[in-house]
């Protein structure tokens, strides 16, 4: 989006007509989609029906081995591997899109909150004034987050799932050149390929856990970070707790993202950073305010020297402090060298 600045008022009618072409962009795209996911899942489907048929077909075939014409054998695991290299790519295609429809889903209705606060600053000169004082920077903020998150997951696609998809064609066309030569080292081969396929299966779930939890949705945010948690701990080998007090419940969508999402930050600081080998996580659901704090074992920095710096803007820490701000809550940093760090915040429960 481009904000003009040539007058105070101006940035934000052009920043809202902005917002109403995006949230028209949006649904247009949202329409698309809609129909690109009833012909994949259509296609998956045929597909799967297809994988079957293939797969009945090698296990008669295999039942008769030693009888079976060469030219069958090679034809039947030739059409079972066309077909599941194809099923395979049609169902990451299918959950590429369900993914972006998702996306696109909260983004509009991000723009259709934007939107009716538009309407609202047009009530009075001094309320669009205030408005512009207080909101433009909140919009940086916003756009400097999102481009900050699409690269983090850009890197994260690149180095996870678009390589190991790579190894698993080049692994496909070797198969497929072996069948010409040596079929029982095709086999083996093909067996390897199977196994790598299930691993980069588990890569791409725990990138979706990663990237937005469904249980975050379906069951609130105590669940799902007792699921994150001991995935964390398995996953990296450090020693991951968590300890939940008062009464569970489900809070606002938003407050549950931001609890979420901080934890999940600083776990992997925790980690990637402090190289800590035990966690605490405290979460107490008290009446009046949500508490929590994440205490590692770690390194720890010196916040002094780290406020301002590069490190800083990577580990999270201002993101972190203005998604409380923007919630009305506080955060506190205790970390020194060699002593570990210790990140609490508190939010309204209302």
């Amino acid at each position: 989006m481009h904000v003009s600045s040539e007058s105070p008022k101006e940035p934000f009618e052009t920043f809202f007509d902005d917002c109403r072409q995006d949230q028209e962009q949006t649904q247009r795209e949202l329409k698309e989609i809609d129909l690109l996911i009833q012909q994949t899942t259509a296609e998956v489907e045929r597909l799967a029906q297809r994988n079957t048929q293939v797969t009945n077909r090698l296990r008669q075939i295999e039942l008769n081995l030693d009888t079976a014409p060469r030219q069958d054998i090679k034809d039947a695991y030739a059409a079972v591997l066309d077909t599941q290299q194809r099923l395979f790519t049609m169902r990451g295609q299918l959950e590429k899109l369900q993914s972006n429809q998702r996306n696109l889903e909260r983004y509009l209705d991000l723009l259709r909150t934007i939107v009716d606060m538009a309407a609202e600053t047009d009530r009075s000169q001094r309320a669009a004034e205030e408005a512009e004082g207080s909101t433009q920077p909140l919009v940086v903020r916003i756009i400097e987050a999102q481009e900050r998150e699409r690269l983090r997951l850009s890197r994260q696609m690149h180095d996870g799932p678009a390589q190991s998809l790579t190894n698993l064609i080049l692994q496909a066309e070797i198969c497929e050149r072996l069948f010409e030569t040596d079929t029982d080292r095709a086999r083996a081969e093909l067996a390897n390929l199977r196994n790598a396929v299930a691993g980069t299966f588990q890569t791409v779930k725990g990138f979706i856990l990663n990237l937005r939890p469904m249980m975050l949705d379906d069951l609130g945010v105590i669940p799902t970070l007792k699921r994150y948690v001991d995935s964390f701990s398995d996953n990296n080998g450090v020693a991951t707790h968590l300890m939940v007090t008062g009464k569970e419940r489900r809070l606002e969508s938003h407050k549950e993202v931001t609890i979420f999402r901080l934890i999940q930050q600083l776990l992997n600081n925790a980690v990637e950073y402090s190289q800590a080998t035990h966690i605490q996580i405290n979460l107490d659901m008290g009446d009046d305010a949500l508490r929590v704090s994440v205490e590692d074992n770690g390194s720890g920095f010196d916040l002094s020297e780290l406020s301002e710096s590069t490190e800083a803007d990577q580990m999270g820490l201002m993101t972190m402090r203005e998604r409380v701000d923007m919630l009305g809550g506080e955060i506190h940093f205790d970390s020194g060298p060699g002593r570990g760090t210790k990140v609490s915040f508190e939010l309204s429960a209302s």
